[in-house]
């Protein structure tokens, strides 16, 4: 007869006893239950039928001379091949500190003579099955454990990548805000001494487009370049800027004036700050920046006439701080990305380019804890949520600190 192969084969179990007709006994009612049922006389023998086939139970008997069963079950239970295997104890005796013993031996159950078929059965059912639960679990404990292990690889390759990719932007910022300001001083000076000796010809009636086109290009590229060195040290995390609790009015203060050259030249005004803003922890400067930066971007979006508005909720531990502006959308297609580094390539406000200015305030505002997001408006417009968690201070106002 062949056997079945997508069948589980029957469990082996191995009985010890040197009483032969106890192991007829046993013999009898297991290999009438489908066991394949193992008989040996003596401690050694069940020893070294172990170590030839680990069995998947013993039912080992406790009074043999020369080898008792608590020293078959400590050898047994030294050998990390056969620990695993359930023992259950056959014994005439009935003493609890035999049971302990036993117990704290290795074994896992007890069946005492004169045998109950009916127990036996149960017994040996109920330790195998027991037995097969414990090793799908080891089983499933490695494959999750495999898993894990293979997932951490990825992410750590992941990660690998990722830090290069990041390596690659600050090395670009750091070139950027570092290599660039010599040069750029060279052309600064030269393009200075052409728009003079310009100047004093005759006819030069187009002077001043030309002197002013050139200031607004020359901040343009100073404010991009110290955005971009601020982006590093952000990055890096190793700012020049200690870290302190802030009054917020004097950080929106400080931002508004920043930011109001650049609304007067668009004809676009900027509502007075909300009072009583509390404080909050940050470096003074970088989060004035910040501010300036989003300010800046509404007056961007801002039509000539219109009022830029910054309007205050208070929450417990935190404020949020609105800025509204008038005017122009974002497109849906470069609003998830408003605020990621270099991901908008096209100029999306009618006040200019907004290099890198949502970028580096939303990053500020997130080095302290905060977070920045946009959202179009019905009417036209725009209106950044700047949340920020609030200190506790009981400080009057003739205690504000000098930044």
């Amino acid at each position: 007869m062949t056997t079945d192969p997508t069948l589980p084969l029957p469990a082996d179990i191995l009985i010890v006893d040197d009483q032969p007709e106890n192991l007829s006994v046993l013999m009898g009612v297991l290999q009438t239950r489908g066991y394949k049922v193992r008989p040996v006389t003596s401690g050694k023998l069940a020893l070294a039928a172990a170590h030839v086939l680990a069995p998947d139970l013993i039912l080992l008997d406790l009074n043999m001379p020369e080898m008792d069963g608590y020293q078959v079950c400590e050898e047994l239970k030294r050998d990390p091949n056969l620990r695993a295997a359930p023992v259950i104890f056959i014994s005439a005796f009935n003493e609890a500190s035999d049971k302990v013993k036993g117990f704290a031996l290795g074994g896992v159950d007890y069946v005492t003579k004169p045998f109950q078929i009916e127990e036996v059965e149960a017994r040996v059912s109920t330790h195998l099955e027991l037995a097969r639960l414990r090793r799908q679990l080891e089983l499933h404990n490695e494959r999750l454990e495999g898993e894990v292990a293979l997932r951490t690889r990825e992410l750590v390759a992941a990660n690998a990548c990722l830090a290069v990719l990041d390596q690659a932007k600050s090395d670009f910022l750091s070139l950027l805000s570092h290599e660039l300001r010599t040069p750029l001083c060279g052309i600064f000076s030269t393009t200075e001494i052409v728009l003079d000796k310009y100047a004093k010809e005759p006819g030069a009636v187009d002077y001043p487009e030309l002197a002013e086109m050139y200031a607004i290009n020359r901040k343009r590229l100073v404010t991009l370049i110290a955005d971009a060195e601020l982006l590093t040290e952000i990055g890096t995390r190793t700012g020049t800027n200690s870290e302190s609790p802030c009054w917020l009015e004097q950080v929106v203060n400080h931002a508004q004036g920043h930011a109001l050259p650049l609304a007067d030249s668009r004809k676009v005004r900027l509502s007075l700050p909300p009072l009583g803003l509390g404080q909050v922890r940050g470096a003074f400067d970088s989060l004035v920046r910040a501010f300036q930066s989003l300010l800046e971007t509404a007056v961007k979006f801002a039509n000539p006439g219109t009022t830029v508005h910054l309007t205050k909720v208070v929450a417990p531990e935190e404020i949020s701080l609105i800025i509204t502006a008038e005017g122009r959308t974002i497109p849906a297609v470069a609003l998830p990305n408003f605020f990621s580094l270099m991901k908008i390539a096209n100029p999306i406000a009618s006040g200019g380019d907004l290099d890198l200015a949502p970028a580096l305030a939303e990053r500020i505002v997130r080095l302290y804890g905060g977070t920045v997001v946009v959202e179009n408006l019905n009417p036209p417009g725009i209106q950044m949520t700047v949340r920020l968690k609030t200190i506790r201070q009981f400080l009057t106002l003739d205690k504000l600190p000098t930044p």
